[in-house]
């Protein structure tokens, strides 16, 4: 067994003037920072596999209208959009696998 050194980042937060003593491990400083999702990007929330797809590049969309069709884990997710706008490309085609976190549709 490797030898794990864990060094703590001592640090203090204050809040509603009140001081608190904390640390921070290198995990954590390493961590991924927090992204705000791209409103203007539609990413696969879980593996699976396209069925359908109800957009083509150019079409006006409204929120909440359908993108395309998701079988995932024998069941149909139909995705719709979180924003209205132009579809500017789909990224993926019928019978396609995707992985969580691909890029499924994009909007203008």
């Amino acid at each position: 067994m490797g030898d794990a050194i864990i060094t703590r980042v001592p640090t203090t937060l204050e809040i509603d003037d009140t001081v608190f003593e904390t640390a921070y491990t290198r995990k954590f400083e390493k961590r991924t920072r927090y992204a705000p999702r791209d409103p203007r990007k539609v990413l696969c929330f879980i593996p699976g596999v396209v069925l359908k797809i109800h957009v083509t590049p150019g079409r006006k969309i409204g929120r909440g209208d359908h993108l395309l069709v998701l079988e995932a884990m024998k069941m149909r997710n139909d995705i719709s959009s979180p924003e209205g706008g132009t579809v500017k490309q789909v990224h993926v085609a019928v019978g396609q696998m995707v992985t969580k976190g691909q890029l499924l549709i994009e909007f203008e």
